[in-house]
């Protein structure tokens, strides 16, 4: 026989799951012709640049793991177009090129950063996985899954404690949203209504698995639920999408309410990394994603339909390939950081 428990009381004043308000349903985002070409330039140059970091990795010029974000651009363009450079803090994982990019940083010092040289933002010392810039408030580029988010929520406690009126966006992809400590962090945020955006990249696959193999419930938007945090989902393939659920989620979180989750439905088209053959799934699902949502083919027939032409278009692509090869001679042709680096800013002082 199991000993008997005693019940604990109900709570008869108050529903299992109260009714509690939400953000407005995003609409999309209606761009000028002008946004659309900005939008359109923006994702162009990190699918070149991410292209041309995937050719120096063959050559042996890009060491480490090097993660590609070819397939998210809506993404990051979206969402990072509708921050405050101000006073807004980015965060992110080791998937990061695609964020530093949209947030305006010099392609050079990008690509400078993946091929290890002083020249690179980091020094040369992060390389692909640890990129920082804390003159963008961009704060990285973490290489331990999940770890980001918790980082950003000190990020968005430092706003609210200095009340600078800034917002954090902390990214993480699916299999990240398995780790304890995310759960830690959405708890501490919404007990103290942190301004904190929870973008949740998924693209599908953590690492080689599905996400519905490894997720209860892979309706990722719905994990702050019991936090009281309220979710959204987002067509991540949209870039117009992107941005207008990003101004739903800033309006709510500057007005103080604490929180809000956002999964952006993307799709990635490379391997988890460059070591990744992706044989978990078959090239006819990569490419119909490719032919039915890719986001810059999407921005693309929009322009179509507001009178830019394909020789116009094509005018864009030969300046950006033009940048993308620059940074790559600039990255090939700087040198290496000094030996003695080695032991440079190891620990930072503060009196």
């Amino acid at each position: 026989m199991f000993p008997t428990v005693a019940k604990a009381p109900s709570r008869t004043s108050e529903p299992p799951i109260p009714n509690r308000e939400r953000p407005a349903e995003p609409q999309p985002f209606q761009a000028t012709k002008e946004q659309l070409l900005d939008f359109y330039k923006q994702m162009l140059l990190i699918r070149r640049f991410e292209e041309k970091a995937g050719q120096l990795y063959g050559l042996g010029l890009i060491g480490g793991f090097c993660h590609l974000y070819i397939g998210q651009e809506a993404v990051a363009v979206g969402l990072q177009s509708a921050l405050d450079g101000d006073k807004d803090s980015v965060i992110t994982g080791y998937r990061d090129h695609g964020h530093m990019l949209a947030y305006g940083i010099d392609p050079k010092v990008i690509m400078a950063e993946l091929t290890g040289r002083a020249a690179g933002i980091s020094k040369g010392k992060g390389g692909s996985m640890h990129m920082f810039s804390t003159e963008h408030k961009f704060y990285g580029g973490h290489g331990i899954v999940g770890a980001q988010v918790s980082l950003g929520t000190g990020l968005a406690f430092g706003h609210k404690y200095s009340n600078d009126g800034g917002v954090c966006l902390a990214y993480f992809g699916d299999g990240a949203a398995n780790q304890g400590q995310v759960y830690e962090s959405f708890n501490m945020a919404e007990l103290w209504k942190l301004p904190i955006i929870f973008v949740i990249e998924n693209n599908q696959y953590a690492m080689g698995t599905a996400v519905n193999r490894a997720s209860s419930e892979d309706q990722l938007y719905r994990r702050g639920e019991s936090f009281r945090i309220p979710g959204i989902q987002v067509d991540g393939m949209d870039v117009l999408a992107c941005r207008g659920a990003a101004e739903e989620a800033l309006a709510w979180v500057r007005a103080g309410k604490g929180p809000v989750i956002l999964e952006m439905k993307t799709y990635r088209y490379r391997g988890h990394s460059m070591s990744d053959p992706a044989k978990y799934r078959s090239r006819e699902e990569v490419q119909g994603v490719r032919d039915k949502s890719d986001p810059i083919d999407h921005v693309k027939r929009l322009l179509e339909e507001q009178g830019v032409t394909e020789a116009d278009l094509k005018v864009l692509e030969q300046d950006i390939r033009k940048q993308v090869n620059e940074a790559a001679d600039f990255a090939e042709q700087t040198p290496e950081p000094d030996v003695a680096e080695l032991y440079t800013e190891v620990l930072v002082e503060r009196y």
